[in-house]
């Protein structure tokens, strides 16, 4: 089939990859418009756009999917069907039309369960015991289209939402190709989702990445993991702000929550319920180290978390 793949960040090269290593033909890509990064503000291609380039693969831009040229040189290509992973924008119904076979989603989740923009995220938040893999056809709804296939996966206690979308991004990948496969030779069959079991996962903001120490240990352990890598779970500490990266809960212990417990070798933090042993932090201004390193350097007196 001729293939246009839709995606824009590093999560969705295996699956781009996999399609071009496939029987079906690769013709070109759509991804979001090269962005403005750092303090320089330098415009930069998405890692879709990057590996298109590197491949000669013809790479398509769009402010907006709505955009009639995006809409027109779209039908010029002529595509049978048009695989998404992780796109970033909402597909009209009259773009959605166009491939003979529809657009193809590849989503990080057991849908109807969280749909939306961070599922593994919101998974982990939620402390939910497996996650999975849904390819579905896409329709204007968010993520409600009907579903060619559902894969579980198990979350490990101490995956982080990267760990976990790196995984389920290559297993993705293959049961990507595995249904094209099947559209083309028409053996396909998308069943409907549903209504009961939705939950819907909206990408976490910084806001939700501030840790408030009234938790317990276990919950704030979940919100590290699936801050991680972004935006990044963060507290304030003598009013400068610290990431915090990775963490580890421990019950019994009793330590009042936000206060510091620092020896040579850990930091403990105070929670409602259990303590928190980091293991990752982020001062400003700083890279990211061992929260020991860090901990030896407060000092005789190491204050608390606000």
């Amino acid at each position: 089939m001729r293939v246009v793949f839709a995606g824009t960040p590093e999560v969705a090269l295996p699956a781009l990859a996999a399609i071009a290593a496939s029987g079906h033909e690769l013709i070109a890509v759509v991804t979001r418009p090269d962005a403005a990064q750092g303090r320089s503000k330098r415009l930069v291609p998405s890692p879709v756009a990057d590996w298109a380039a590197k491949h000669g693969i013809e790479t398509l831009k769009p402010q907006r999917p709505r955009d009639p040229d995006f809409a027109e040189r779209l039908r010029t290509l002529q595509p049978d069907v048009c695989p998404v992973v992780a796109y970033g924008a909402l597909i009209p119904s009259e773009v959605l039309a166009i491939p003979s076979h529809g657009w193809v989603n590849v989503h990080f989740s057991l849908l109807p369960a969280w749909r939306g923009a961070a599922p593994v995220q919101r998974a982990l938040l939620a402390g939910d015991a497996d996650t999975g893999i849904t390819i579905f056809d896409l329709v204007p709804a968010l993520d409600a289209g009907p579903v060619y296939l559902r894969e579980a996966s198990a979350l490990g206690d101490s995956e982080t939402a990267g760990a976990v979308l790196t995984r389920l991004a290559h297993r993705g990948a293959d049961l990507l190709v595995e249904v094209l496969d099947h559209l083309a030779d028409g053996t396909a069959v998308a069943t409907a989702q549903g209504e009961t079991g939705i939950t819907l996962a909206p990408k976490l903001t910084v806001d939700d990445a501030r840790v408030d120490w009234a938790g317990s240990a276990r919950t704030i352990d979940r919100q590290i993991r699936a801050c991680n890598p972004s935006p990044v779970a963060w507290t304030t500490h003598r009013g400068e702000r610290v990431k915090l990266w990775l963490a580890r809960a421990h019950a019994g212990t009793v330590l009042t929550p936000g206060v510091l417990a620092v020896d040579k070798r850990s930091v403990h933090v105070g929670t409602a319920r259990g303590v928190l042993e980091l293991l990752q932090v982020q001062p400003a201004g700083k890279k990211v180290m061992a929260a020991a390193d860090w901990g030896r350097g407060l000092g005789a007196d190491p204050g608390s978390f606000e």
